[in-house]
């Protein structure tokens, strides 16, 4: 099971901790792919003394776009089911096994926060999307903007996203309705190292304007 999946993870910035994030991921995945977005720190140079594979934009392209290239690189090193997760230690990486485990009969899996224990700016834009993605597309999914989850690397194909910011959660989501892709959703810790960091309010307007185009684009 090790050897089939990969682990991907995309990070800006993220030197003072990326190198603990490798090292807890190193314990349940042996494929770990990390691709630095144009950091302006030593995030490459660190992720790069771990030994794992580690790929660089040179400048910053953004979360969608950093995703899309560690996923893309993934397949064609022959993974078969890919782990995506965050560079800033808010994805527990014991979790990885649970992912896994529950992409045995489905597509993809969805993890889940737990919106008490959210901060209240990310409580509210979570709880808007959430809603405008069970209106838009009739999914009632718990959180629709964490960025950890588990796929099949044939659903990659289908489900590749454009968006090169946030909005890549939102138009997966949006790609696994329109392939009617099987999900299940598991709860993963509330993990928040930061005061804020993450989806501003802007953002989530612009997440729900695209939510809308890819709905008469479908």
């Amino acid at each position: 099971m090790r050897n089939s999946f990969y682990v991907i993870v995309p990070a800006y910035n993220e030197g003072k901790r990326i190198a603990n994030v490798i090292k807890q991921i190193k314990k349940y995945a042996k494929n770990i792919i990390m691709v630095d977005d144009g950091s302006k720190d030593d995030t490459y140079n660190i992720a790069k003394r771990t030994g794992v594979d580690v790929l660089k934009h040179l400048i910053n392209l953004g979360k969608g776009a950093a995703l899309k290239t560690g996923c893309d690189y993934a397949i064609k090193k022959g993974a078969t089911n890919l782990v995506v997760m965050d560079a800033d230690g808010q994805h527990d990486p014991s979790e990885i096994p649970h992912f896994i485990n529950n992409l045995n009969k489905v597509d993809i899996v969805f993890g889940y926060r737990d919106l008490k224990k959210m901060p209240l700016i990310s409580k509210f834009g979570n709880w808007f999307i959430n809603k405008s993605t069970k209106l838009l597309y009739s999914l009632d999914l718990k959180d629709t903007q964490t960025g950890y989850r588990a796929f099949r690397s044939s659903c990659y194909k289908k489900i590749r996203w454009r968006a090169i910011d946030y909005s890549i959660e939102s138009e997966m989501i949006a790609n696994v309705w329109k392939y009617n892709y099987k999900y299940k959703e598991i709860p993963i810790k509330t993990i928040y190292k930061d005061k804020y960091k993450g989806t501003t309010v802007l953002d989530g307007i612009k997440i729900v304007f695209n939510m809308i185009l890819w709905k008469l684009k479908k």
